[in-house]
């Protein structure tokens, strides 16, 4: 069974949502990561750049696919996190640890419309 952590948000399209303050740390989860094999490669946006719940923001390859990420909430992205461009397979050691954008949030009521951590175990069943 993947790792689900208890406190985040999550959305059907297996991204997670780790709220602070007025921010936001979007990444995929262990079970997506699980599902790719070896991630190779993270597309990620620009610092600056704005992201829409529901709309594409990147992509995650690995060896056997490529997925779209759909960002779970909007915002705009504050940090990106530049360790996955050397070394992309941190998503597949920690998912949870290594997020792929940071984002100050812009409507936190978007998180109402995810999943809390039992919901989606159920998901990934």
């Amino acid at each position: 069974m993947a790792k689900v952590i208890e406190g985040l948000y999550y959305a059907e399209s297996h991204e997670y949502v780790k709220v602070e303050g007025e921010f936001g740390y979007i990444g995929i989860t262990d079970y997506a990561q699980s599902q790719l094999g070896n991630v190779v490669y993270v597309d990620m946006p620009e610092e600056g750049d704005e992201v829409t719940a529901g709309e594409e923001f990147g992509a995650v390859e690995s060896v056997k696919a490529a997925s779209d990420l759909i960002s779970p909430v909007s915002g705009e992205v504050v940090e990106v996190n530049a360790a996955l461009e050397d070394e992309p397979e941190l998503i597949n050691k920690d998912a949870f640890e290594n997020w792929i954008i940071k984002v100050k949030l812009s409507d936190k009521s978007e998180l109402e419309a995810l999943m809390d951590a039992t919901a989606y175990e159920a998901v990934c069943k």
